[in-house]
């Protein structure tokens, strides 16, 4: 079955594919992490981006591949987590500026998109590291260019895709001896070789066990943000409920009422079972909309909304934020925790962001914080190595100046908000933030969520882990003891300040027990202990 070129429904279902398999397979994927620390893993990010991509493609009609594309690549880039969420975004806007105005995606341009959206990856890592999904992607690129390689068939390119990163992947081991140790291959190399399975399985026609549309249509799913929109092409949200279906409809029935509602609005999502049909549609005419379902059964629980309403409020309050009402400086903040956004909200940080080790925040959330706060300029603490490439895709969207500072844990970033003087420069202050940030080590005293081999060491679930700057420096089985040893290892003739920060899985009692004996191990050292409400991490303690 040859496939010349690929229209704009074949490419939406190879997304959709591509995204439910990441889906399927996640838990497999998270598995393959090195870092066996409880938080939000490779599996688990690359979902959440690629099914904010589906989200808007989902009941949608498409003419052209280039508006996929475009459409998929924005909702990646908004929902993308983690770095092996934010690099997955890249490589997809790689695919829609390669794929800009075509009509159709044939062999030679999806090797351009291939191309394309390995160097918008790389580009987007300051450090890029060999032997992670950023060489399969460039490897898959360079084999596909390859003119021994060449082939006007699509479908023969997508085998070639998956021949040739499945190689690559089992390569990765002997590129990175972190991997090798462990005894896994990279696990965004990995997600990316899933979401190509996913493309391949949809241009040969493939059913995956129904997972596509369930993926699809899972309401839970489907987010419906107007504040978000930039143009109304369609006034009205219109949803509504169809009970009381009349005797014969099905599924046939269902899928023309969705066909139909395609014809007058976008935003079409419809889903249906034996009893219920929910429906959700923008449109110009939610009379029409209403007069069409009403054929199937009884309408309940309507709703319509006037968009364009809400466009003009959400524009005059934007103009009313005039320039001479910002200030010159805010803060942005990432924490997890009641403890710690209280005492970050304390240093008068302007918005802190829900994030940290469960669950990555999105470029758009990161986004949407800078945007709300009311300054010029505006300075970043991510808190976590896995947030600064995506603070750092956040920066590029706002036309604010902002600083993305490199705090790797919170207690850098609680050094940094300290650190800043609204009377000095923004340049100024992002130097001294940073300063301040680096005198600080963090341990963070937390378990293992599964068995295996890192730094020679042989690592086992439910281990208690204390990690040094985040890296593994000690192994044993009693959380107090664990935190008491590691300090063992930091404190030297230097050291002047420790600062615990206890998690929800500590009591106070406990806290000022440990507090205790560290205070009189080492006098001549200020000891304080805050409660810090962080899940997973027993302890964060911080030592200046």
């Amino acid at each position: 079955m040859a496939a010349k070129t690929i229209d704009a429904s074949m490419l939406r279902d190879m997304y959709l594919t591509g995204a439910a398999l990441i889906e399927r397979d996640r838990a497999g994927i998270d598995a393959l992490n090195v870092f066996p620390v409880p938080d939000g893993d490779t599996g688990t990010n690359m979902s959440q981006t690629i099914n904010t991509a589906v989200r808007d493609l989902s009941g949608k009609t498409f003419m052209r591949v280039c508006e996929v594309a475009d459409r998929a690549a924005k909702g990646a880039l908004k929902g993308a987590r983690g770095n092996s969420g934010v690099i997955l975004s890249q490589i997809l806007r790689g695919f829609s500026k390669a794929m800009s105005d075509q009509e159709e995606l044939t062999a030679q341009l999806f090797v351009k998109a291939l191309r394309m959206g390995a160097d918008t990856a790389y580009k987007a890592v300051i450090k890029p590291k060999e032997g992670t999904i950023l060489t399969v992607a460039r490897m898959i690129a360079e084999a596909c260019e390859n003119p021994r390689n060449k082939t006007d068939d699509c479908l023969e390119l997508m085998n070639l895709i998956v021949r040739v990163g499945n190689d690559v992947l089992k390569k990765t081991p002997d590129m990175l001896p972190v991997l090798k140790q462990a005894g896994v291959v990279d696990s965004g190399g990995k997600g990316l070789m899933t979401m190509f399975a996913g493309f391949l399985s949809a241009l040969k026609g493939e059913s995956i066990d129904q997972i596509v549309d369930e993926a699809q249509e899972k309401p839970a799913e489907f987010v419906d943000d107007h504040s978000t929109l930039e143009s109304i092409t369609f006034a009205y949200c219109t949803e509504f409920i169809i009970t009381r279906l009349n005797r014969g409809v099905g599924e046939n029935d269902v899928s023309v009422l969705r066909r139909m509602l395609e014809k007058i609005g976008d935003c079409v999502l419809v889903i249906g079972d034996d009893d219920v049909i929910k429906v959700h549609v923008h449109t110009n005419n939610p009379g029409k909309a209403l007069q069409l379902a009403v054929s199937l059964g009884e309408l309940s629980a309507i709703k319509i909304e006037n968009m364009l309403e809400q466009f003009r409020e959400n524009q005059a309050r934007r103009e009313s934020l005039k320039a001479d009402e910002l200030k010159e400086f805010g803060i942005v903040a990432v924490a997890l925790g009641d403890g710690l956004v209280g005492i970050f909200k304390d240093l008068m940080v302007d918005k802190v962001v829900d994030g940290g080790q469960t669950m990555n925040p999105s470029i758009d959330d990161l986004y949407q914080a800078i945007e709300q706060v009311p300054a010029r300029q505006v300075f970043v603490l991510p808190n976590n190595t896995n947030i600064i490439l995506a603070a750092q895709q956040a920066a590029e969207l706002t036309e604010k100046k902002v600083y993305v500072l490199p705090t790797k844990s919170v207690p850098m970033g609680i050094a940094a908000a300290i650190a800043f003087m609204p009377e000095l420069s923004g340049e100024e202050n992002a130097q001294r933030m940073e300063q301040a940030s680096q005198s600080v080590h963090t341990a963070s005293i937390t378990y293992a969520v599964r068995d295996t081999t890192f730094d020679e060491r042989e690592i086992h679930q439910g281990d208690i882990m204390a990690l040094v700057d985040n890296k593994i420096s000690l192994l044993g089985h009693d959380v107090d003891e664990v935190a008491v040893s590691v300090l063992e290892t930091m404190i030297d003739d230097d050291t002047e300040v420790i600062t615990i920060y206890y998690g929800q899985d500590v009591t106070g009692e406990q806290a000022s027990k440990l507090e205790g004996e560290i205070s009189a191990k080492y006098p001549l050292c200020d000891v304080s202990l805050h409660e810090g409400g962080q899940p997973l991490h027993y302890y964060l303690i911080a030592v200046e």
